[in-house]
């Protein structure tokens, strides 16, 4: 396990499958082949050291007569599944009132379909193992979740105009990365900018940024570039965020011109 928090919550899930299997009196040789996986399966998971499948909860919740509790923590160790910094930034982002994020080199990862994250881990170096690049795109797309909450939160976008032409994935996966744009961007409290490349004046020349402005009226920033993920909690430099984010979005094209924008590229894209 990357982290000392995952590692925590796949042990205790194991206990609670060992203390259920022994309260049956079942031995991990006899639950294995009534679950459908092997005793050494068992074994793994109740010394945490494997993340049980949802059917290994739920079947092993139904043999044991758990009652629904361990059926229960599947929701848990999905999320201890995930990356670390895909975890943390998720806390955030589900607990902001309002976001603003420029991204530069990639449709930014909240606006991704599945075909468009899975393309792009797919084509990272060092290679990824396919388990890795699932684990991946599956906990990108529980990040979607933070469009759904009501009240609904107040999210802005500037996508840099090279994020639209780049086919990452071929030129089907990208067609229907930009038809999801499109969707996207009809929602009432989504706004899409794009940056077009023809600027001179250009605030967002560092990269890619996140602001995010909490419940309790805290506002906090997020970077990530090539080995590293951070949220950013100093004042002075949230402060700088904000400025430089709101200098984007003033030099993008409006949230109608954008959109129009999209469209005539979807057009493009045979």
């Amino acid at each position: 396990m990357e982290d000392e928090e995952a590692a925590a919550m796949l042990q205790a899930v194991g206990r609670q499958v060992k203390l259920w299997r022994e309260a049956a009196g079942m031995k991990q040789s006899e639950l294995g082949p009534a679950i459908g996986y092997s005793e050494e399966m068992v074994s793994s998971v109740e010394r945490g050291r494997r993340a049980p499948k949802p059917d290994f909860l739920d079947n092993s919740d139904v043999v044991l007569g758990a009652g629904g509790k361990l059926s229960a923590m599947k929701e848990d160790v999905e999320k201890a599944h995930f990356p670390k910094k895909v975890r943390d930034l998720a806390k955030v982002e589900a607990d902001a009132v309002e976001m603003g994020a420029y991204a530069g080199l990639h449709v930014h990862g909240l606006l991704q379909t599945e075909e468009y994250a899975r393309a792009l881990y797919v084509m990272r170096r060092p290679a990824f193992a396919e388990e890795e690049i699932e684990r991946h795109v599956a906990a990108r797309m529980a990040r979607k979740s933070v469009f759904d909450r009501v009240p609904h939160p107040e999210f802005t976008f500037v996508q840099e105009e090279v994020t639209l032409r780049r086919p990452l994935g071929g030129r089907l996966v990208m067609r229907r990365q930009l038809e999801h744009l499109l969707d996207v961007g009809q929602m009432r409290h989504v706004t899409i900018q794009v940056m077009p490349t023809e600027r001179e004046e250009h605030a967002g020349m560092a990269g890619s940024l996140q602001v995010l402005k909490l419940r309790g009226g805290k506002t906090l920033g997020h970077s990530e570039g090539q080995l590293y993920s951070r949220l950013i909690t100093d004042p002075r430099e949230v402060q700088k965020l904000e400025m430089r984010y709101g200098m984007i979005r003033a030099q993008a094209l409006t949230p109608g011109e954008s959109l129009a924008f999209i469209k005539k590229v979807l057009g493009e894209v045979t």
